[in-house]
């Protein structure tokens, strides 16, 4: 018997009319939709008068259900694996299921689509040449703290998703965490009410304290500016002496040659200047 084939099917995030063709075409060739919740999809399918045979693929059930989707596929079904929203497998079901067709080498397909993350990054005006999704932020502070840590340097544009009950808390430890930086503020992408709100994160605070946050949220956020980590790299070695300074870059794993010329490019002095507090190190 011939192994069926996966489809990862990215459905509208809004927007019914941002389906593609070649979605709507494998949607009515599949045996069988796996979807994230039958009702929401059965929606989509009744829109477009597809009569499928669906079954339930979400979060609470990703691992035992995924175990049935590969023993179906195993058995020739064809397969299409859809979200609410989106494309299965970024911050929804479908990574599980990838990986066990890896391993037992069942050939599956993923359809570009519809995506919250890079409609928001496009809208939001900031940095697109790179960037970082984090999904939601955890509820607890000690994990926040990690992902805080984690990003608190970077230069890429971050990106998160929000809902709107946590926005304003999520807004004040953005501000707290990276300090007033600019953001985008994406509301109901693609749908009727969409809002890109475009400001610092104080300002974004003050506009949802007045305006009740509603819909689902994108938040992009600036990343750390190459001025800002330069002032903190000066601030780093402003008290120091030329001989620490050189010593500080030695520590970190640089050599002696290369630390002496990036001491001489920190602080504008010229590489024989620099070297002579170098003969003793």
């Amino acid at each position: 018997m011939e192994i069926g084939k996966l489809y990862l099917i990215p459905t509208p995030i809004g927007n019914l009319k941002d389906i593609t063709l070649r979605a709507l075409e494998i949607l009515e060739e599949v045996d069988i939709i796996a979807a994230e919740d039958t009702r929401q999809t059965l929606k989509l399918l009744n829109h477009f008068n597809i009569k499928k045979s669906l079954i339930s693929y979400h979060k609470f059930n990703e691992q035992d259900k995924s175990d049935e989707v590969i023993d179906r596929l195993l058995n020739g079904k064809n397969i299409a694996l859809v979200s609410d929203a989106g494309t299965p497998g970024i911050s929804d079901p479908g990574s599980v299921v990838v990986k066990k067709c890896i391993e037992q080498g069942i050939e599956f397909h993923v359809l570009p689509g519809a995506t919250a993350i890079t409609t928001a990054l496009v809208y939001s005006g900031l940095d697109t040449t790179k960037f970082i999704f984090r999904g939601f932020l955890p509820r607890e502070n000690k994990e926040r703290n990690i992902i805080k840590d984690e990003l608190m340097q970077s230069q890429e544009t971050l990106i998160f998703y929000e809902a709107p009950h946590r926005l304003l808390d999520t807004l004040n430890f953005l501000l707290n965490s990276f300090g007033n930086r600019n953001i985008a503020v994406c509301r109901e992408l693609t749908k009727l009410y969409e809002q890109i709100y475009r400001g610092t994160i104080e300002e974004s605070i003050n506009y949802f304290m007045v305006n009740r946050p509603r819909g689902e949220f994108v938040l992009v956020l600036e990343g750390k500016r190459l001025e800002e980590i330069k002032q903190e790299k000066e601030q780093e070695w402003i008290d120091l002496s030329i001989k620490d300074h050189i010593i500080k870059y030695i520590d970190d794993g640089i050599t002696k040659k290369d630390a002496i010329k990036m001491v001489a490019k920190d602080r504008g002095l010229p590489k024989s200047e620099v070297y002579k507090f170098s003969t003793d190190i």
